[in-house]
């Protein structure tokens, strides 16, 4: 019989060999904490070590920082202060350099609803000046209003910030004074001077015409070197007359003085024209003619689009009016033939996920359908020969299960809250908890889109960051896992991912940069899905799985609507979780308590996806706010040009509205129009 030990007068109780077990693994696990995180750190090296390169250190797996979230003995820490414009409705964020540091937000926010987005870079200005104190009708002001909007657009979804100047900033500059006094300067000189004056006060960037556009690859070398807004020498560029300028304050100071000193300033019709007669050394550097941009000069509108010259002849607004219209159709065709692989509208877990992308798949319709011309067989400026839009040819529209990185295939994602896409992928109108924990996959929807880059083995963390890069990143990323290859450059730009349960945001044109075409219905690729001619159903490729019957598809919408509203209420029940408006199917619905306590388990089952679907909603928000305070700054300047259309474009009313069109009444004036002497000029 085993001895009975007592302490204290009572017995002492007997350790199983489970108990000791336990005991010593719990001991053992202290142990090895103990050394990682105490140990290296309190015993110093001695010289002798030092020396001889031997000093003890943490292997580089536990220098990582998943370990050191791991830490037991981390002391806790404040989440990161909060940030200006970082919230827009639900969608909140933080930015910050290490995104693609941590898979999942909430290790650098400490906040599960806060997503982490890469920094906000600081968009390059560019510059056009526009009187808008000239007396003009009605009508052609609104033309080129018009004109200057398409210009706006163009460039900002290149990555700039425009900015059109006007007189107000030129009379500001102190150099105005010395213009004035000026005697004999031909009117073309006098405007060129104004418009130099208004971009040196400005500062630094760059100096554009408003018939000048982009239209080229946004990795362009040319638009990479503009956003970089770095300008060592004052430069023009071949081809383009005096259509881009781009320099330093100072160098563009140097030149207004030198023009004003210049002994034949009165004969002189440009800036340009005034520098080169004089006998000082040519302060400009002149560059090759780029590729990437095309100038709608009017000797280019005469040599090329004679029809649309004719009409500006007859009408100015009417003629106006016909080349927005053509500009606009040249940005559309050039966007097309970078992407030569065609539009991928991607539909993972596609057998019952087909009514949540038929908006992404309208979207790619629309983008794929050839745009309205007034000159539909031309090409752009500076691409003479383009491929034209055939609309019975159209762009490849395919919808895989798996996304591809591939740079000539744009692709249209549509991210599901995990609830949506676990209510819709095995149509249940009920989640239990039991069910959630047993029967249904983990993270189903991410491990499904990224299934061509990953094999099955691979976690969702990398899943997760590939993910975070094909939404957000505009520079090489590189993830490897298992000889998967790496990310592909500008992401950002070569693919749109919008939440599920949203409606598709209405200022997707200033994301493309130019007007989106009517919606097409009509199928683009009958060799990839069995959609047939006038069909809007994206049926997925039979080398995905068996299609969904008619009775699966009927129940799809319904299923939707329940999650949508579900996904979308905040914790009192009320939908409210996102500004825009939600169908009218889901007004009058509301979540109980119970369905709320279910969207949490499935957001702490489905971690990976949840966090895709917080991240790619973020994104979209925050360039929403970016735009929208871009919009309201400049409304205030030259007279709200343009901004009234922009207003108009989201649905936008009120003040703001009003007021932008009655400061684009401009003041009154005598003399040519600045617009007619800038296409004259040729």
């Amino acid at each position: 019989m085993p001895k009975q030990y007592v302490v204290c007068g009572r017995p002492v109780p007997r350790l199983g060999t489970r108990r000791i077990s336990l005991l010593l693994v719990c001991l053992a696990l202290f142990a090895v904490f103990s050394l990682l995180f105490t140990l290296p750190g309190a015993i110093p090296a001695s010289p002798s070590l030092r020396a001889a390169g031997n000093r003890f250190s943490i292997p580089k797996s536990f220098k990582s920082p998943w370990m050191s979230k791991l830490n037991p003995f981390k002391q806790p820490s404040h989440p990161p202060r909060l940030q200006k414009s970082d919230t827009d409705g639900d969608s909140v964020w933080y930015a910050a350099v290490d995104w693609l540091l941590m898979p999942f937000s909430s290790s650098i926010t400490l906040d599960e609803n806060r997503a982490l987005l890469p920094v906000l870079k600081d968009r390059t200005p560019i510059y056009c000046y526009y009187d808008n104190t000239e007396d003009k009708d009605r009508s052609s002001k609104d033309a080129e209003s018009d004109l200057l909007l398409v210009w706006r657009r163009a460039w900002w979804a290149q990555g700039f910030r425009p900015v059109i100047l006007s007189p107000a900033e030129a009379t500001n500059n102190p150099l105005y004074e010395e213009l004035q006094k000026l005697e004999g300067v031909t009117p073309e000189l006098k405007t060129d001077l104004m418009r130099w004056l208004a971009w040196e006060n400005m500062g630094d960037g760059v100096l554009a015409h408003h018939l000048l556009f982009p239209m080229g690859p946004h990795d362009d070398p040319l638009l990479a070197y503009l956003r970089r807004g770095e300008f060592p020498q004052l430069t023009r560029f071949k081809g383009l007359d005096e259509a881009l300028f781009v320099g330093s304050r100072a160098d563009v100071t140097a030149a207004i003085k030198a023009v004003m000193d210049s002994p034949d300033i009165k004969k002189a019709e440009g800036i340009v024209a005034a520098m080169e007669s004089t006998k000082k050394e040519n302060p400009f550097t002149v560059d090759d003619t780029p590729k990437s941009l095309a100038y709608y000069s009017a000797r280019q509108i005469e040599k090329l689009y004679a029809k649309v010259g004719e009409a500006i002849t007859a009408s100015h607004a009417a003629g106006l009016k016909s080349l927005t219209q053509l500009i606009s159709a040249h940005l559309h065709l050039t966007w097309q033939s970078l992407f030569t692989d065609g539009i991928a509208v991607v539909k993972p877990l596609p057998h019952h996920t087909t009514h949540l992308i038929t908006p992404a798949y309208e979207l790619g319709q629309r983008l794929a359908h050839c745009p309205e011309s007034p000159l539909p067989n031309t090409c752009p400026p500076n691409r003479p020969n383009c491929r034209l839009c055939d609309d019975s040819k159209p762009m490849k529209l395919t919808t895989p299960s798996s996304y591809s990185d591939a740079s000539a295939l744009y692709t249209i994602g549509t991210v599901p809250h995990p609830y949506t896409s676990s209510t819709l992928n095995y149509l249940k109108t009920q989640l239990t908890i039991p069910w959630i924990r047993r029967d249904s996959p983990r993270d189903a929807w991410i491990t499904s889109l990224t299934s061509s880059l990953f094999a099955d083995s691979i976690s969702t963390t990398s899943r997760l960051i590939r993910f975070k890069e094909a939404v957000a990143s505009d520079e090489d990323s590189t993830t490897e896992a298992k000889g998967k290859g790496k990310g592909t450059k500008g992401g950002a730009y070569r693919s749109l991912w919008l939440p599920a349960e949203q409606p598709i945001p209405e200022d997707l044109d200033w994301h493309f940069g130019f007007a989106l075409p009517d919606r097409a219905t009509y199928a683009t690729d009958t060799t990839d899905t069995t959609t047939t001619a006038g069909s809007n159903i994206p049926l997925h490729s039979s080398k995905d799985g068996p299609h969904p019957t008619k009775e699966d598809l009927a129940l799809e919408p319904a299923l939707f609507a329940r999650a949508q509203s579900v996904v979308l209420s905040s914790s009192d029940g009320s939908t409210s979780r996102i500004t825009l408006k939600t169908p009218k199917a889901n007004a009058n619905t509301k979540a109980s308590r119970e369905d709320l306590a279910l969207r949490d388990a499935v957001e702490a089952w489905n971690l990976a996806d949840t966090e895709a679907w917080r991240f790619a909603r973020a994104y979209l928000a925050r360039k929403s706010v970016e735009r929208k305070k871009w919009e309201e700054e400049e409304a205030r300047y030259a007279g709200g040009v343009g901004a009234e259309k922009a207003q108009g474009a989201r649905g936008g009313k009120g003040d703001d509205e009003k007021q932008g069109k009655e400061g684009a009444k401009g003041k009154g004036g005598k003399g040519k129009k600045v617009w007619d002497r800038w296409l004259d000029r040729d």
